[in-house]
């Protein structure tokens, strides 16, 4: 299937016009949120660099996931109801990154550790709907998107159900939680995520899922408008309100292009992430179960904070994972178009 149609077009103006609509209001959104005061209180166990940055409004990921609501929902999904889906990720993952932000705010005010909700609630409601999704997704009498495609493998390949469910219930748990880590440096997973779902929506392109495209460019459309206030020095951070949705709806979109063994390709710098996280704690348990000391395989985790105690910048850092991405992205299209 070629790239070069009318379907193509309107697939790119939209992620154009969803990266307009919202870079207009991001001025007014500041405005509105610092006056309510919901800003971002920083960890004081993380790089003493970013103290500096409380008081930074949160909660940016509306930016993101209110244009691609509006314009999915107006000009795609009456011709295309399986985006009902990935529309109906935003609401559930972002809400519960909207209600997990307006808890933590609460806590600042009342003078509490800025915990959010617990971490076992947080995990239980993205399995809980991670698992509705997959089997709406593999079930013969809904979507059945139970098949994967293989690089250079002309036939898709049917995935028995009870395999298929568990592994996209993981992929979708796993990456929302790791674009939520990536979430530590100014422009780190905005831009990583804008680059992973433009690649996506080139591969959706490639393989006949218009509907797919569309939804990937305006991901990636508001994702660059709220980088414009997020670049260094950040006017605006996201929040969990956008980062857990971001992760969630990049695996459903992998998915739904059955293209999915390439996601952690394309979205290398997040596994990355959780990666680095993994390793962290697992170093730590087994230097004191077994050397007696606490010694640990990076400096902080996740591992853009490494970088930082080594001396990186923040924009060096930054940019250098943009470049990682953009590479494993490329790497990724070409895999997808054998």
């Amino acid at each position: 299937m070629t790239l070069f149609r009318p379907d193509t077009a309107r697939a790119l103006a939209l992620g154009l016009l969803c990266f307009l609509f919202a870079v207009t209001w991001g001025a007014p959104l500041i405005r509105h949120l610092r006056r309510r005061q919901i800003s971002e209180a920083i960890r004081v166990d993380g790089p003493q660099t970013h103290l500096s940055k409380a008081g930074t409004p949160t909660m940016g990921g509306l930016m993101i996931l209110i244009p691609t609501l509006i314009f999915c929902s107006l000009f795609i999904m009456p011709e295309y109801l399986s985006l009902i889906l990935p529309l109906s990720m935003l609401v559930l993952i972002g809400g519960l990154g909207i209600y997990d932000d307006i808890t933590k705010l609460r806590q600042k005010r009342a003078g509490q550790p800025k915990e959010g909700i617990s971490a076992n609630t947080k995990l239980a409601w993205q399995f809980a709907t991670a698992i509705g999704a997959a089997v709406v997704l593999g079930s013969p009498d809904l979507l059945d998107m139970a098949k994967v495609a293989i690089p250079g493998v002309s036939d898709l390949l049917a995935v028995p159900l009870w395999l298929y469910v568990p592994i996209a219930a993981l992929l979708i748990v796993g990456f929302s939680n790791a674009v939520n880590l990536a979430d530590g440096l100014d422009g780190l997973a905005g831009g990583v995520a804008a680059i992973a779902f433009a690649s996506y929506g080139v591969l959706a392109l490639r393989h006949g899922f218009v509907h797919l495209a569309t939804f990937s460019f305006c991901m990636a459309g508001g994702t660059l408008a709220f980088l414009w206030f997020n670049a260094y020095p950040a006017q605006l951070f996201m929040g969990d309100t956008g980062s857990l949705a971001l992760g969630a709806t990049l695996a459903i979109v992998a998915l739904m292009t059955l293209q999915w063994p390439l996601l952690p390709i394309v979205g290398i710098i997040f596994v990355a992430m959780a990666a680095s996280n993994v390793l962290q704690v697992a170093s730590a348990k087994f230097s004191r179960r077994f050397l007696g000391k606490d010694k640990r395989l990076f400096k902080m985790a996740p591992i853009h904070h490494h970088f930082e105690l080594l001396g990186w910048s923040e924009v060096q850092i930054v940019q250098r994972f943009w470049i990682v991405a953009m590479l494993a992205g490329m790497f990724g299209i070409a895999l997808g178009m054998l």
